[in-house]
Order: structure tokens, then C-alpha cells, then sequence
């Protein structure tokens, strides 16, 4: 009897044990199987929003639904207006909760109003009307401005003295969806009419369009997109994964010419993509329209940013509040642009291969370096095991060559990620590089040791000089060649390079590069006396 009682109750603990194992990952594979259809659901319903929707699993602080006003951990938030909700209130938030008017005739006789959202209002915030502190109770008591981010106590939005709208610190780089839509109604559109619309909005009023790559960095460039969503108006920033920089440089046709500025959020090859579609604009005949352009590093070398006072890079170090004050105290300064031909050996009545070049060009072991030519140099030890340059040409005349692997040609002061390659190191005076002169300066090296100890500044390159034309010709071995960090195989060939344009850049005078000598940073910058000199110049570099 006492042996059967036993037995039951092993049973009977065995059979528990195993519920309290089984309906628990029961429970996780039924969530994980609906999940997926949840957010199918939800992706379907953000497709055909008004809201910016962004799905999460876990808000990084305490957040309150904006429908039901209970705490929530999971959910999706506006990265435009700003509002949160919990799975289950999405679709009524949807339904109920306005977003951001791009376009709206709200504003008559140049009033325009505050639009509120309840709740979640940044920490240390303070109420525009009795001066105290707001956002330090987690609970739905406080109200914010989706334009001017003023932000104000649920007692005090009653007793506000003036709940007219002035779009805050950064009116003068917001365009308010009041002009977007008197631009709308225009019979006749034209330059002259943009700038008697934009009366309205402030004599120093210099609209910044945001062109994001979030490709570029380590997922920055989403954060970066919805941070300057909520910020400025959502029409002005753009997702270049989704929309090309020619589409979304059109925006400057609808501003008054010349005073727009554009904030590329990218690496140096994004900030080339921005460029050659402003080239094209000029094409059509939109030269008025032509922005100024500034960086924010978000690739891996940024030698163009670094170069034009911008930094290495960026992960969020500041906030985009000083990024915005940043480019409007920026100067204006002309970089020259170059246009690379190369034709091929044995293929001159085809079409050659025509690129655009910012920073450098370059054929040898920093290309190879870009192009992960590894594998093929282990296989080929004689890769670089002679001469690859026939003939180097500076200004028309011979230049005679060390044993070389390598030729590097700058329009930049900064290579390979940060390293001064002009300027070098030591006593020796060199003229400083200048984005505005029309000049290009050329460098050897004789291998890939010499290109580590000239980054680590232990070494100089071989500088062949500067000049307005340069003629280089490539023997028939296959070799590495890069434009801006884009590289490719390239056979025997002749190389040209001729000034292409002068492009209208930003240049931040008060930013600290990774060099650490100011005086080269100095250097570096154009001033403004040369800034014209340059401009109609048509300087060649060949390289046959």
C-alpha cells in the first residue's frame, strides 16, 4: 500500500514537473508563431499611415501610451510627432492622433498655432508658462509642441498667454507647411514668387534639407532620420535607400534660390552621390537652385568631412540640436571636383570609363588595400614585382621616377582615413593643400609597409609635386586602381583627369579634426580672397 502511494506520488510530481516545463515554451511558441503575423499586420497598417510608425520590443525609457495612458515596454512610437502606443492602441492611435502636417493652410495673416501632444516630454524640460521643471513625473501630465518643442504643465496649457507657434530655435531652418502650401497655390511658379513667399518666414531664413544614407556608420543614419524628423519638417529629410539624391534635391526648386543648405548624413561616397546630382541639376538649368553642402561623417574614412572641418566621424557625441547651429555658422567655401577618364589599351573607339573624383585617385597598394586584392597577391608575388607606371607627366613635363608601386593623387589634405599626406611629417616646408586652387597634389609610394608607416607617421611619400596637368601611363600587368575609395581591376590604359567643376561646400572652422596640429588645420581652410580665383578654371591631369 505505502509502495502504491509512492508510486502516485511520483507520478503525480513527474506529471507536474512536466506542465510546469511544457506550458511555458508552449505559451513562447504560440507568441513567437503570432508575432509574425502581428507585425505583417502592423507593417501593412504603417505602409498606409500619416505617421512615421517604428516598431519596438523595448523602449529605452519610461514610456506611457498616448491612447490608454498606461506604462508600456513594447509598442511603436512616431519618429515625427513623437507619440507612443502600446500593440494594442496602433490602430486607434492611428485613427485618432494627427501627425505632422507637411503642407496645411493653418497659417493666416502669419499665425500660425501650437500643435500638442500629450505626454513623454524630455526629461529636464520646462513648462513655457510658470518656468518649472516638466517631464519628471512618468505619467501623462505634461503637453509638447511637435514644431517649436515648447513644452508645458497639463494645468498651465489653459492659462498659456499665447498659443501662437513660432517654430522655435530653428525656425529659420524649418520650412513651415504653411509656405509648402501657398507654394502649392501658385499660378505661376517662379523665383521671384519663393521669395516673396519666404517674406513670411524671416529675413535670415536658410531651409536645411537632410539627406540621410542608413547605409552608412552603424545604423546612425535611422536614429539620425528620425531625430531630425522630430525637429524640422518631415518633408525636408530625406532616406536616400529609398530615394535618390536627384529626386530629393527637386525641394530646391521650390525654395527661394540660393538659400538653401543641405546636410548629407553619409560617407565620403554618399557626399559624392549628392554632389554628381547637383551637377546634373546644373545640366538642366537649375544653376540658381544650387545648395551649399555640408557633412556628417557616417562612413569609415571621411577624409572629404575631416578635410573640410567636419570631423572623423560621428556616433552621437553631440546632439542634433548643435549639428543644425553647427551649419548655420558655417563658411562657404568652392572645392574643386575632377572628372576621371580611363580607356583602356587596345579600346579606343570605346566608350571610356568617366568617374567623378572629390578626395583622390590612385593606382598601387592603397587600392589594392580597398579592392581585398589578397588572395590574388599571394597567388601573383610578382604583382608588384617591377615598374607599373611607364610615364609620369606633371604640366606637360616628364617627371623621373623612383622604383614606385604606387601613385597617389590628392584634391584633399586628408588620405587613408585621416592621415595628412601632403603636409607629411618633419621640417621640410611644403605648400599646404587647398580644396578651392585648381591644383592636385601627386605622391608616390613604394609599397604597402610604406603606405602603414606613412598612416602611423613614421614615414613621408614620395612627393612628385603639384600641378595643373598630369600625364601617367600604365604598363600591361593588372592592377588595383580606386576614385574616392571605389576600387576596381583595371588593365594597361591611359588615365585623364581634367577639373570638372567647383562645388558650393560648408566648411566649420570651429570643429576639431583627429590632427592634432592646428596649424595644418588652418592650412587647409580657403580663404576667401581665393575663393573666385579658381572658379572658371579648367585645369587638366593625365595620366597616360
Amino acid at each position: 500500500m505505502e509502495e502504491s502511494t509512492e508510486l502516485r506520488e511520483e507520478w503525480t510530481l513527474l506529471l507536474w514537473t512536466t506542465v510546469a516545463v511544457l506550458v511555458p515554451v508552449l505559451i513562447t511558441l504560440w507568441c513567437s508563431f503570432q508575432r509574425p503575423k502581428r507585425k505583417v499586420q502592423l507593417k501593412d497598417l504603417f505602409r498606409k499611415s500619416k505617421h512615421g510608425w517604428h516598431y519596438t520590443d523595448l523602449f529605452n525609457k519610461p514610456t506611457y501610451c498616448c491612447v490608454c495612458s498606461q506604462p508600456i515596454l513594447q509598442g511603436a512610437f512616431c519618429d515625427c510627432c513623437g507619440i507612443c502606443a502600446d500593440e494594442e492602441c496602433i490602430q486607434r492611435a492611428d485613427r485618432i492622433l494627427s501627425c505632422k502636417e507637411i503642407m496645411t493652410q493653418s497659417q493666416t495673416d502669419g499665425r500660425f498655432y501650437h500643435q500638442w501632444v500629450r505626454g513623454n516630454v524630455p526629461l529636464a524640460s520646462y513648462c513655457a508658462e510658470c518656468k518649472q521643471q516638466c517631464g519628471n513625473q512618468p505619467k501623462l501630465c505634461d503637453y509638447r509642441c511637435v514644431w517649436c518643442q515648447t513644452t508645458v504643465h497639463d494645468d498651465c496649457l489653459s492659462s498659456l498667454n499665447d498659443d501662437l507657434c513660432d517654430l522655435g530655435e530653428f525656425r529659420s531652418v524649418i520650412i513651415p507647411p504653411y509656405y509648402l502650401y501657398q507654394v502649392n497655390k501658385l499660378r505661376r511658379r517662379h523665383p521671384d514668387e519663393y521669395s516673396k513667399l519666404a517674406a513670411v518666414c524671416g529675413s535670415g531664413w536658410t531651409p536645411v534639407l537632410v539627406l540621410a544614407n542608413t547605409r552608412s556608420g552603424n545604423n546612425m543614419g535611422e536614429v539620425l532620420l528620425g531625430e531630425f524628423r522630430t525637429l524640422l519638417n518631415p518633408v525636408q529629410v530625406f532616406d536616400l535607400s529609398e530615394l535618390p539624391p536627384s529626386k530629393a534635391l527637386q525641394l530646391c526648386t521650390l525654395l527661394p534660390p540660393g538659400s538653401v543648405r543641405v546636410l548629407v548624413c553619409g560617407g565620403d561616397g554618399t557626399v559624392g552621390w549628392v554632389l554628381d546630382a547637383i551637377d546634373t541639376m546644373k545640366l538642366k538649368g537649375q544653376d540658381q537652385f544650387i545648395p551649399l553642402v555640408t557633412i556628417l561623417p557616417l562612413g569609415t574614412g571621411n577624409d572629404l568631412s575631416n578635410s573640410l572641418g567636419w570631423g572623423a566621424g560621428y556616433a552621437g557625441e553631440i546632439p542634433v540640436e548643435q549639428v543644425l547651429r553647427n551649419v548655420l555658422e558655417a563658411e562657404v567655401v568652392q572645392m574643386d571636383r575632377w572628372k576621371v577618364q580611363v580607356v583602356s589599351k587596345g579600346n579606343y573607339f570605346r566608350k571610356p570609363k568617366v568617374l567623378s573624383m572629390n578626395n583622390y585617385f590612385s593606382v598601387g597598394p592603397d587600392a589594392l588595400m580597398a579592392l581585398n586584392f589578397h588572395a590574388h597577391r599571394e597567388k601573383t608575388p610578382s604583382f608588384f614585382s617591377s615598374r607599373i607606371i611607364n610615364k609620369l607627366e606633371l604640366d606637360g613635363e616628364q617627371v623621373t621616377l623612383p622604383s614606385l608601386e604606387g601613385i597617389i593623387v590628392c584634391n584633399i589634405g586628408y588620405w587613408g582615413g585621416g592621415c595628412r599626406l601632403w603636409e607629411g611629417m618633419g621640417d621640410e616646408p611644403y605648400p599646404p593643400t587647398r580644396v578651392d586652387d585648381g591644383l592636385l597634389e601627386v605622391v608616390g609610394v613604394y609599397g604597402s609597409f610604406h603606405c602603414a608607416q606613412i598612416q602611423v607617421n613614421l614615414a613621408n611619400p614620395v612627393r612628385l609635386g603639384q600641378a595643373h596637368t598630369v600625364r601617367l601611363v600604365l604598363k600591361s600587368s593588372r592592377m588595383p586602381m580606386q576614385v574616392d575609395g571605389e576600387p576596381w581591376a583595371q588593365g594597361p590604359c591611359t588615365i585623364t583627369i581634367t577639373h570638372k567643376t567647383q562645388a558650393l561646400m560648408l566648411y566649420h572652422s570651429a570643429e576639431h579634426t583627429d590632427d592634432d596640429d592646428s596649424s595644418a588645420s588652418e592650412a587647409e581652410e580657403p580663404s576667401a580672397d581665393h575663393i573666385d580665383t579658381a572658379s572658371n578654371t579648367q585645369e587638366t591631369v593625365t595620366v597616360s
